[in-house]
């Protein structure tokens, strides 16, 4: 693995920082990205996606898994004032940003982030993401059940994949895993894919 890559824990690459603005649901994001942190100066074609066939979640706890710089989490935050969210990512100029970002929204006091190793144990209404594919598909298929086992009983997760990256598959898995899962849209190469756990 590239160690300059976004999904390590702190990458080598001088940090630069690169300011964008973000339009979603209704609402204007201005953001921080930086250098080493995925989708660095824009909103990755995947997550444009995401939000453009979705509306946000309107209350509860959510969980914005590999959350990057914070762009899923920080617009549901804006847009759904009675949400909690959490943000949770292993590099640590992501965890930065996304910190930073909250702070300049006005939404620091309902978004927290965190490295994996130091976030709350705690039930997710929702969990939102646009998961790192790229990690490989045992990898994928770890961090995926480790922190679905932490929605709640009527919760649901909803990700965007790319086809070409094993959506569809994914999907199955998922399914023979305990969360059947159905395809909520479909459009520029990737599916929304909404999760839940199997009734007991």
């Amino acid at each position: 693995m590239n160690e300059d890559h976004y999904f390590s824990a702190d990458p080598q690459a001088p940090f630069e920082r690169t300011s964008i603005v973000a339009r979603v649901w209704g609402h204007e994001l201005s953001l921080a990205t930086g250098s080493g942190v995925f989708a660095r100066g824009r909103v990755d074609i995947g997550t444009s996606v995401l939000f453009r066939e979705t509306e946000p979640p309107s209350s509860g706890r959510i969980l914005d898994l590999g959350c990057g710089y914070g762009v899923i989490g920080l617009a549901i935050a804006v847009a759904a004032p009675a949400t909690q969210v959490t943000g949770v990512d292993v590099n640590e100029r992501a965890v930065l940003l996304a910190r930073e970002n909250a702070a300049a929204l006005g939404v620091a006091d309902r978004y927290a982030v965190f490295t994996p190793e130091t976030a709350p144990e705690t039930t997710y209404d929702e969990i939102w993401s646009n998961p790192p594919i790229r990690i490989g598909k045992p990898a994928l298929h770890q961090l995926l059940l480790t922190w679905f086992a932490w929605l709640a009983p009527e919760g649901r997760a909803v990700m965007v994949v790319g086809k070409n990256l094993g959506a569809d598959s994914l999907q199955r898995w998922l399914g023979e895993q305990g969360y059947p899962t159905r395809r909520l849209a479909s459009a520029k190469g990737f599916r929304v894919l909404e999760s839940r756990p199997a009734e007991a």
